[in-house]
């Protein structure tokens, strides 16, 4: 096969003098230009490398195949998990190839479902989605968020539920917020930044978060402010009521740090203060609910996997504190009370486990799942017996349940009808040993019957970052790749939450290395246990697993197949000067830290390029609007690959256009990209279809 440099001649990348000195150490950086999105230079270059990327694709002879399969199993209809508020129920339903899911109200769980709020009408490409919602608590109106092309900016709206009109309500530059309705109806808590520069928007630092109260009926100018600290750029708040609508709980997050602070405002009083109940960023805190004065919590504080306490207001200090449940071998995620019980969602090994205890903290029972898998959901109000959850696996669409929780029995609310057998495809969890012997969980699957003879396309997806969990879900996308022989393997590497924040703390600043190690151990052993072998192994992730890819890539480019890093951070030096990007400093570290710096230039991927070495066949994904990981990471990581790159493998980028880090994308758009980078996996690992 000829040389890629024969088989490609890429876009042309000029490279600038630009050298920037870190505490001593000269690093250039030659590809700095393209960290312009809407420069005249930097849309050429989009244009062309699109144009080679898509014209590769379109000739991968599978990619029509392959498409036509994706796009005929979604056709099925999706349900999300109902709600009440008021007399009313809520839920989300998507008939099957809709771009956003429609929104949905009704008075009885069996009346006639009416159309609250559709967002495919909204733009005609399906780019405008739905980004948050908050409803009154008599059920009568629906504050909501909706966000263009995939950016983190939203604009809220408010919707009359019964006639279905908008109210004159608009309010604008709403980042990472959602909205929280005072009882009376009146108007809701939300919090906002300053207007950006209209130009900038997308790339421009966010800093300075200010708490807001909007009145209905009244222009954005005139809301109240609430809370800021002008001394504190980096604080963000939070501001949701209690169920008892007495008090505003305001948590303060800096970062994407888990830790965080806890201040309250007694609504009853017009004239009251905001309180600071928990001030030291030292664990973390999650608001459940209250009792008159007493808070419930879950909490890390000295129980790395989550424990609940009460604490009295009335009696704040800490050595008043009540623990209530206590920390188990399992990870506590999240807690809530249905029924005056608490229902406390934990993981064991990657996988869900619901238990309920009384508000004492004495264990009732563990609600029955269906097997490996993950359930969400369990809301609802402080004396509901009824409430819904859902359940997902590797090969169970999203079920929706009824719980009665006086009787613990769960009904089937909503099955899916998906063109495929289950019993077909199998699960295992298998452990394998890291680097530095850390036991790292992993699940695997694939159609039942496949031999291990080394001969796999393998998947090998993963994130090992900021807390996050990764448990079993249903896709359709990974379920066409197991349709063609493909095993999907799912390791849940430190730097997550699995194991609580010990596991989370194991992989991140000066122990990130941990997690690309975790990632290599898994390759390794899936070669190793005959499942897969080099040229049929890829590995993918997206945003901190982008990094992981970049990162693993360029630390053993020997060791894969084929790579797909989406939405990637690949500049560990720079990424903080960049919208939320300085958030992310208290996982990763910083570079303007002399202590720090040789950490992230040591594994920074674009870094860490090496001229004349041949890479795997690269397909980088990103899109041209994403403001949460501005795609600079993605195009100067292309850029520096292309020239450094020698053998035969592609190494391309494919840039979304109207489209950012993710969030919201459109149907259609999902179902196009899952087409391309299967089509690219065939080809680069030779997959029979």
């Amino acid at each position: 096969m000829p040389s890629s440099k024969k088989l490609f001649t890429y876009p042309s990348s000029h490279k600038s003098n630009q050298v920037d000195n870190y505490h001593g150490t000269s690093v250039a950086d030659p590809y700095r230009w393209l960290e312009d999105p809407d420069s005249e230079e930097t849309r050429t270059w989009i244009e062309a490398q699109n144009q080679i990327t898509f014209g590769y694709l379109s000739e991968i002879p599978a990619r029509e195949k392959i498409k036509q399969r994706l796009t005929k199993l979604w056709d099925y209809e999706k349900y999300g998990i109902p709600f009440k508020e008021g007399e009313r129920y809520f839920y989300f339903k998507n008939n099957g190839l809709q771009n956003q899911s429609v929104l949905y109200t009704l008075k009885t769980l069996d009346g006639e479902p009416k159309v609250l709020l559709d967002p495919n009408k909204l733009s005609e490409d399906g780019t405008v989605a739905l980004s948050g919602l908050s409803i009154s608590e008599d059920g009568k109106l629906l504050a909501y968020g909706l966000s263009t092309s995939g950016s983190d900016w939203q604009e809220w709206k408010v919707r009359d539920v019964e006639t279905g009109e908008d109210l004159q309500d608009h309010l604008k530059w709403i980042k990472f917020s959602g909205a929280s309705w005072t009882h009376d109806g009146q108007g809701f808590f939300y919090s906002r930044y300053d207007e950006p520069n209209e130009k900038t928007q997308l790339e421009d630092v966010n800093y300075y978060q200010k708490l807001y109260y909007h009145q209905l009926g009244t222009s954005q100018s005139e809301d109240a402010l609430i809370y800021h600290r002008p001394d504190q750029k980096e604080w963000g708040f939070g501001g949701g009521v209690t169920e008892d609508g007495h008090y505003l709980i305001i948590s303060i997050w800096l970062g994407t740090d888990s830790k965080n602070l806890v201040f309250f405002k007694d609504l009853t009083n017009p004239n009251a203060e905001v309180v600071e109940l928990i001030n030291q960023f030292e664990a973390d805190y999650s608001f459940i609910d209250n009792d008159d004065s007493i808070f419930y919590f879950r909490t890390d504080l000295n129980a790395p996997r989550g424990k609940v306490i009460a604490i009295d207001t009335k009696n704040p200090a800490s050595e008043n504190w009540r623990e209530i449940i206590p920390q188990s071998a399992e990870t506590l995620e999240s807690v809530g009370i249905l029924n005056n019980q608490f229902v406390a969602d934990y993981l064991k090994d990657a996988h869900s486990q619901i238990k309920i205890f009384d508000l004492k903290g004495a264990f009732i029972r563990e609600v029955e799942l269906p097997g490996l898998g993950s359930a969400g959901g369990f809301a609802g109000k402080r004396h509901d017996t009824e409430t819904f959850y859902n359940y997902t696996s590797f090969t169970t669409p999203v079920t929706t349940y009824r719980y009665d929780m006086i009787t613990g029995k769960s009904t089937v609310f909503r099955q899916p009808k998906v063109d495929f057998n289950p019993d077909d495809y199998e699960t295992k969890q298998v452990f394998y040993q890291s680097k530095d012997g850390t036991r790292v969980p992993m699940f695997i699957t694939h159609k039942k019957g496949i031999k291990l003879d080394g001969n796999n396309p393998t998947y090998l997806y993963a994130y090992g970052g900021f807390n996050n969990s990764m448990t079993p879900g249903f896709s359709v996308s990974l379920l066409v790749w197991m349709e063609m022989g493909g095993i999907y393997a799912m390791p849940n590497l430190r730097g997550g939450g699995e194991y609580g924040e010990e596991w989370h703390q194991g992989g991140m600043k000066d122990k990130k290395q941990n997690v690309f190690d975790d990632f290599i151990s898994a390759a390794e052993w899936l070669i190793a246990n005959k499942y897969t072998k080099t040229n049929k192994l890829a590995i993918a992730g997206g945003s901190n697993g982008g990094l992981l890819v970049g990162a693993c890539i360029t630390q053993r480019p020997d060791l894969f197949g084929a790579a797909i890093p989406a939405v990637g951070v690949m500049d560990m030096l720079r990424f903080h000067k960049f919208t939320i990007g300085w958030a992310w400093t208290s996982e990763y570290g910083s570079a303007d830290n002399s202590e720090e710096f040789p950490i992230l230039y040591a594994y920074s991927p674009l870094h860490n390029i090496k001229p004349d070495t041949a890479y795997p066949a690269t397909l980088i994904t990103t899109a041209d609007h994403d403001d949460r990981v501005v795609p600079a990471h993605s195009f100067k990581f292309a850029a520096a690959l292309q020239e450094a790159h020698t053998g035969d493998a592609p190494t391309l980028i494919r840039i979304e256009t109207k489209a950012g880090h993710g969030a919201g994308k459109p149907t259609a758009k999902i179902i196009e990209e899952a087409a391309d980078k299967w089509a690219f996996l065939v080809r680069a690992l030779n997959v029979e279809v």
